[in-house]
């Protein structure tokens, strides 16, 4: 989705060890503390499993940009990804970036209080103190000049963002960025991808971020379209130094 040589670095957290992980086409960016590579690859590797798996049963599930409502016994991985699809009224692959990040932060809880995992810019976190994001939207003023500040939670979140101007990722919209803090990291990727599939106007941010607010397990969101910007729930705007 961009350079995440310099994101990364915008968003390490002292006192954690950072670390990369690659399984096939997943890439992240892991800081934990110590370095839990073998758990996390593990885990990785089960997650695609399962995605994968079901793709070969039901090619659909790869392709659909609408929601999923299959019945029988779903392994929970592809549950939460149908689930978070519903909620944001899109396909379920619109949360697989988030679904590996959770899937990865989780399984590495036992072993580090503290848990960053970043999946192409979309985040699962476990923190102790209150965290800085900077704000990656390229074609706006407010490129890393911004931050979204969130204060501390005692239960793992997930932010994520979906831009229609930066990166190959699928989006029917214009805004530069569409920034969603939610409960789960699955939830917040679906719901980054259908408002950032909103936004052909700045005069559709407002109408955006009412839809978004009716969605349970949605905290926050934050949509920048040029010099434009919209902000809701639980966060921050904060001014960047440096």
């Amino acid at each position: 989705m961009f350079d995440n040589r310099l994101y990364r670095k915008q968003h390490h957290k002292k006192g954690l060890v950072s670390f990369d992980i690659t399984v096939k086409e997943t890439n992240l960016n892991i800081q934990a503390r110590s370095d839990l590579s073998r758990i996390a690859i593990k885990s990785v590797l089960e997650c695609r499993n399962y995605i994968e798996n079901y793709i070969d049963l039901y090619p659909e599930f790869a392709t659909s940009l609408k929601p999923l409502n299959p019945s029988g016994i779903l392994p929970p991985v592809i549950r939460e990804m149908i689930q978070a699809g519903i909620k944001a009224n899109v396909g379920p692959m619109a949360s697989v970036a988030g679904i590996i990040a959770q899937t990865a932060g989780r399984s590495l809880l036992e072993f580090s209080s503290e848990i960053v995992v970043e999946n192409g810019g979309d985040i699962f976190i476990k923190s102790d103190t209150d965290t800085l994001f900077g704000i990656y939207a390229q074609n706006s003023p407010f490129f890393m000049t911004t931050g979204i500040q969130v204060k501390k939670q005692s239960a793992p979140y997930g932010i994520c963002t979906s831009s229609g101007t930066l990166g190959h990722s699928r989006s029917f919209g214009t805004a530069d960025a569409a920034t969603v803090l939610a409960d789960s990291c699955p939830l917040a990727d679906a719901v980054a991808t259908a408002l950032g599939n909103r936004i052909l106007s700045p005069a559709d941010i407002k109408p955006a971020i009412d839809w978004g607010k009716s969605i349970d397990g949605v905290q926050g969101m934050v949509i920048i379209q040029g010099k434009h910007i919209g902000l809701w729930g639980n966060l921050e705007l904060v001014r960047l130094d440096g």
